[in-house]
């Protein structure tokens, strides 16, 4: 019998249309401030755009028959949630709230591509 277990996350994987990037790097690299990763030579090809989000990463991926994600999607752990809603805001990007998980703030939005995003913080005592 083998035994393992879960380590973590490496990665989430969103996808993108075709030239995807440039947006990719303002939205995910300047609006939310998620550092850009070089993607290794043999996958350099594909396109897309990767970005370090904590100890994990997220992934921007070509599809070419894209359709964006709308359940399925990324929740993103943040200190500060209020200060990156005013920064969404600012930057005109719609904000949709939500407070249906107890001790929890959060809010979704759709990135560039209409993939949903969730963005939440646990609420202090």
């Amino acid at each position: 019998m083998v035994i393992y277990h879960f380590v973590g996350l490496d990665h989430v994987q969103l996808a993108a249309p075709s030239g995807c990037e440039t947006e990719a790097r303002k939205f995910f690299g300047k609006i939310l401030g998620l550092p850009e990763v070089p993607k290794p030579k043999s996958l350099q090809g594909r396109g897309g755009v990767w970005f370090q989000c904590g100890a994990q990463q997220i992934h921007i991926g070509v599809q070419s028959d894209f359709s964006p994600a709308k359940k399925a999607h990324p929740a993103f752990i943040l200190d500060n949630l209020a200060g990156l809603k005013k920064r969404l805001l600012q930057q005109g990007i719609q904000v949709i709230g939500d407070d249906l998980l107890e001790g929890i703030d959060r809010f979704f939005v759709n990135d560039p591509f209409g993939n949903r995003l969730e963005f939440l913080e646990k609420q202090k005592d």
